[in-house]
């Protein structure tokens, strides 16, 4: 059991920590994707043993003791491997030896999961009758995996969290060889003594390598441009470079009527991408001129002196904006301590000592810095603020190539607008930057959602509170708590003339006065934003080729712009440069679904064929035919349900955790901890003879359904009036909420083992073959659902499918 439980925690701790590489390496939502294939190794696991249990029950400790070494080998070995294998995520549509690329990383990734599944697998089929203790081991170890690695993320760099996990499956044979009682204790010596060779190897073999593609690889081509300070956490690798040959010159949307050119900057990188500068202050006002040249820069023509919140602060490029304006006072959010550590200490003197500590915050025109997510930040807050100003929080190539389609992001949703609006002091503003992508796109979709926002506000006429405009390469929405006045037009006006930048829509505005300086082809922003305000919106919505209805908390996919009926056209214009039109992510996201869906019926159908065939042999297929149907069905439905609920939560915990880190360490903990809580709890319904209570099932299946809409039913109500609670005590509520509905989605699988065992113990591994191949398809299925029907409904599907098992139970 306490082998089960090391290699269980291991194989949890080598997925977070993949999706944490391959985060460095590509781009994470690729990462996502990777990982969930590479988990078919699980299901692989129950088809290798379907036909090998004769072997299993013969050779037990060797075979566990092998396959526990085999992947502390591979889990090192295997990366290392795959960082070679040239895939491009950008190529997938254009290169046809990509799709082939692909699928070998995910074949090379699937080794390690295959080698920890048959361990777990192999005890099941080993040990029958204690189907819920190696069932709890399994998803304790798993949950304690899951949060030990983000702690060690925070003291180790990545790879040599791997050397460390690759160690404790050696260490998981030796115990497992103990374990087992044999007299001859050398090979669990032999297995300690191997468990110290992944810390002898070289750097160079385990350190993540970077997509020659990404932000930081390219600013590295600069000659002379180097990395001058490193962090690492679970938030990300924090790079700053500096370029003394060739300065940095970082600001976005700048007019190309601008005077002053920027003072000298470092270039701060999170994962490789999203450069935002540190910009060198001396204290001169004058040595920020360029701030004022810039889209970002139009509020505080329309603002005296403003009380302001800067959401994604950053290295501090928005603050000194604020400060170059005169802003009385400047409260700035960031998420990333390591670079709020940077920019306040590391670099201190040379961004001017912007983030200021204690009594220094209260100096006029100083930044009051809060490291905390911004959409939480401004839940909790009673603050109310003259300019809510959210940053250009990502990379230009990476949000104009379509990486940033899977994420999700609840700054940009019609409530997270409705939240900023309701911290707005009368006659204040809400600003927000996007970069300029054609045809319009994020800046539409941000639009359609400031209506709605404004809509449901109240505000019977939203038009007379927005504006926008738009330079070469960065558009900037005011929204104004109160309407724009005729002396606000005048200035914004004025403002966009003297900088050559275009008017995209204010209250009252004509279409001649529409994209003058920075001509773009049709549909521009103003027909666009016209056309949102007018009565046939929904209509454009639909006829639009881009998918721009707004963003919300539960379907809260801002950067998805992706629609089936524009891809033929997409790809007609491949030739002429047309491919960034496409958003990448979403594709890649249905040709993984497909290739798992393919991959997980070759592991089901090959054990089934071969049980079926053993069964023929021994003249008892008929009985083994009706097992298999049922066996099929019930362990499928549960393996996608649990995954629909797990990753549905994960993302609605987000917002009431106030930080990503948070919510998936509180929430996999919870559901993997709870779930091994109710696994131990449910052999009372059965002693491991005996069949299993008649419904029992059903029982369990009716208060998951009850947990779930409890759940479902608080999470509005906690975020409203809890949010602003300690950290610890809303991470214990989470976990008190989570802990009744994971209890009882832990006894499903162990219930449904026991009957499989009563009935003919030859489906064991092929049971688990199905609940693990249903497991990693559900997991992409999950998210691919949660963006067209959102994540309550994702919720709802899983509990049909519980229902679905409990009916069809073996």
């Amino acid at each position: 059991m306490i082998a089960v439980a090391m290699i269980s925690a291991a194989a949890l701790a080598f997925e977070i920590l993949l999706m944490r590489l391959f985060s460095i390496v590509l781009w994470h939502h690729f990462a996502y994707m990777i990982i969930s294939l590479a988990l078919l190794g699980y299901g692989a696991s129950g088809a290798l043993l379907t036909v090998a249990q004769s072997a299993v029950q013969q050779r037990f400790a060797a075979l566990f003791c092998a396959a526990a070494a085999a992947f502390g080998v591979s889990a090192i070995g295997c990366f290392a491997l795959a960082q070679r294998v040239p895939f491009n995520p950008l190529e997938v549509l254009w290169d046809p030896r990509q799709p082939a690329y692909l699928l070998a990383v995910y074949l090379v990734l699937a080794l390690p999961f295959l080698f920890a599944g048959a361990c777990v697998c192999m005890a099941y089929s080993r040990w029958r009758g204690t189907a819920a203790r190696i069932y709890s081991a399994d998803i304790l170890g798993a949950g304690a995996g899951s949060l030990a690695v983000m702690g060690l993320l925070f003291v180790l760099p990545p790879q040599d969290a791997l050397r460390l996990i690759g160690a404790l499956g050696f260490t998981a044979a030796a115990v497992a060889w103990l374990e087992c009682g044999h007299p001859r204790r050398w090979p669990a010596l032999a297995l300690m003594v191997a468990a110290g060779l992944p810390f002898l190897l070289p750097p160079a073999w385990v350190a993540p390598v970077m997509s020659p593609y990404k932000e930081l690889s390219q600013t590295l081509r600069i000659p002379q441009a180097r990395i001058v300070e490193e962090r690492f956490s679970p938030l990300g690798l924090v790079s700053v470079v500096e370029s003394p040959g060739t300065p940095l010159r970082h600001a976005p949307g700048l007019s190309l009527n601008a005077p002053a050119e920027p003072p000298p900057q470092l270039g701060v990188f999170i994962d490789g991408e999203g450069m935002s500068a540190l910009t060198r202050y001396d204290g001169r006002r004058d040595s920020l001129a360029h701030f004022g040249q810039m889209t970002s820069a139009l509020p505080y023509h329309l603002l005296r002196r403003p009380h302001v919140l800067v959401l994604g602060a950053g290295a501090g490029a928005d603050v000194l904006q604020a400060r170059y304006h005169g802003a009385r006072q400047i409260d700035a959010v960031e998420l990333n301590p390591q670079v709020v550590d940077l920019v306040r200490r590391r670099f201190a003197n040379y961004a001017g000592g912007i983030y200021a500590d204690g009594d220094d915050a209260r100096l006029p025109g100083s930044a009051r810095l809060h490291v905390a997510e911004a959409r939480g930040f401004v839940a909790a807050s009673r603050q109310r603020y003259d300019l809510i100003h959210v940053a250009l929080l990502d990379s230009f190539s990476a949000s104009s190539a379509g990486l940033y389609a899977l994420s999700e992001n609840y700054l940009y949703t019609v409530q997270a607008l409705q939240d900023d609006l309701r911290h707005l002091e009368p006659g204040g503003l809400l600003s927000i930057t996007r970069w300029v992508v054609l045809p319009p796109r994020d800046a539409l979709k941000l639009f359609a959602a400031a209506v709605v926002a404004l809509e449901r506000s109240g505000v019977a006429d939203p038009a007379s509170r927005l504006a926008l405009v738009r330079s070469w390469q960065t558009s900037t929405l005011l929204v104004k708590n109160g309407a724009f006045s005729d002396e606000d037009i005048a200035a914004i006006k004025a403002f966009c003339t003297e900088r050559s930048f275009d008017l995209a829509f204010y209250p009252g505005m004509q279409p001649q006065e529409a994209n003058r300086y920075n001509v773009v082809a049709p549909p521009d922003l103003f027909a666009g934003a016209t056309a949102l305000l007018g009565p046939g919106r929904n209509e454009f919505l639909q006829s639009y080729k881009f998918h721009i209805a707004p963003a919300t908390d539960d379907k809260p996919h801002f950067f998805h712009f992706f629609k089936w009926r524009s891809l033929p056209e997409l790809l007609l214009l491949k030739e002429q440069g047309g491919l960034p039109l496409l958003e990448w992510g979403y594709p890649v996201l249905v040709a993984t679904l497909a290739q798992a869906v393919l991959a997980s019926l070759l592991l089901i159908a090959a054990p089934a064929a071969w049980v079926a065939w053993v069964g023929a042999r021994q003249r008892d297929s008929r009985p083994l035919a009706g097992s298999r149907r049922r066996v099929f069905v019930y362990f499928a439905a549960i393996g996608f349900a649990f995954m629909f609920v797990e990753i549905a939560f994960i993302q609605k915990f987000v917002l009431f955790l106030s930080h990503p880190l948070y919510a998936v360490a509180v929430v996999l903990f919870a559901f993997l901890l709870f779930a091994g809580i109710g696994s131990a709890a449910s052999k009372r319904l059965h002693d491991g003879s005996a069949p299993v209570l008649r419904h029992a099932e059903v029982a369990v299946v009716g208060a998951i359904a009850l947990s779930a809409a409890l759940c479902l039913g608080l999470l509005p109500w906690l975020f409203r009036h809890a949010v602003a609670l300690p950290d610890p005590l809303r991470i214990f509520i989470s976990a008190a909420l989570i802990a009744p509905l994971a209890f009882f989605m832990g006894m499903l699988f162990p219930l449904g083992l026991a009957r499989v065992e009563a009935n003919d113990a030859r489906l064991i591994p092929w049971a688990w073959a199905i609940n693990g191949c249903a497991s990693v398809t559900g997991a992409v299925l999950a998210t691919l659902l949660a963006i067209h029907i959102g994540f309550t409904a994702v919720v709802g599907a899983a509990l049909v499918l519980y229902a679905v098992a409990a009916t069809a139970r073996p």
